[in-house]
């Protein structure tokens, strides 16, 4: 069969981008204000730029004949295909958003979302996480999401509250040093 024939499934668009964790069902995808306007300029470009300049290469490469064996034309498909998915995947995301500026926060005794914490172990140096949106999370820079067996532990705890929360390795306590809400960079 031809594959011109053969239709392509867009499949679950979140396992296409990297291992997005699921939200607590009946959610909203809380998000910070710089995690927002991320997502949003990834958006922005993907439409305005990339897309636009991609389907000109394949119009150009459509024109020069032959299309089965036109590799600017088949590889500039694909990678269309794949701008629409992310285009897609980022839409839903910015739909189910709920914004939430931490710095705004009034009852800041107490561990919510946007919040910046520092924690300590008994035989560990301090760590400091900031708890965001399940699309902001970066390790390297101890961003955690809300719903990570960390960050869930942590929410409501006050200052000098002991915090024990179960991870791949087993059980782990940590004490709560501070907490601050700052703005927090895209």
């Amino acid at each position: 069969m031809s594959k011109a024939f053969v239709s392509e499934t867009d499949g679950d668009d979140e396992d296409e981008f990297g291992s997005v964790p699921e939200l607590p069902q009946g959610t909203r995808n809380y998000i910070t204000p710089g995690g927002y306007a991320r997502i949003k300029e990834e958006l922005d470009h993907l439409l305005r730029t990339e897309r636009p300049q991609l389907v000109e290469v394949i119009h150009w490469a459509a024109s020069n004949g032959d299309r089965s064996e036109n590799g600017d034309y088949i590889y500039g498909k694909r990678r269309l295909r794949e701008i629409d998915r992310r285009i897609r995947f980022l839409t839903k995301r910015l739909d189910l958003s709920e914004v939430v500026d931490p710095t705004r926060r009034e009852n800041a005794d107490q561990v919510f979302f946007g919040a910046t914490v520092t924690l300590s172990e008994e035989l560990g140096p301090e760590q400091v996480y900031q708890i965001v949106g399940v699309d902001e999370t970066d390790s390297l820079r101890g961003r955690i999401s809300w719903v990570s067996p960390l960050a869930r532990a942590l929410l409501g705890a006050q200052e000098g509250a002991r915090v024990r929360f179960r991870c791949p390795s087993g059980w782990r306590e940590v004490e709560v040093l501070e907490i601050d809400y700052r703005s927090i960079e895209p």
